[in-house]
């Protein structure tokens, strides 16, 4: 889980783009800076957008099953105000 400690540097998301419940593979080309949570172990990591995904031999976990990273947080490199409210 991430923490935060100023509630005002973060906003709630309502949006609905896919890039919230997608689930991405490792090497994937990653959609969106920001945090992303491993599916089946709860490892987080940081990535930015076009960068690929941390490779299979990042961490593995063969009795929970396969790497699957999916974002929790949406980071705002732009400083764009409407920042994660457009349409992916």
């Amino acid at each position: 889980m991430a923490w935060y400690k100023n509630a005002d540097n973060v906003v709630q998301a309502h949006g609905t783009e896919s890039v919230w419940s997608t689930y991405y593979k490792p090497a994937e080309t990653v959609p969106v800076s920001g945090i992303y949570r491993c599916k089946n172990c709860g490892k987080e990591v940081t990535c930015n957008s076009d960068d690929p995904f941390p490779p299979q031999n990042h961490h593995q976990h063969p009795q929970a099953g396969a790497v699957l990273w999916r974002l929790i947080v949406w980071t705002n490199t732009s400083g764009n105000q409407s920042h994660g409210t457009v349409q992916s």
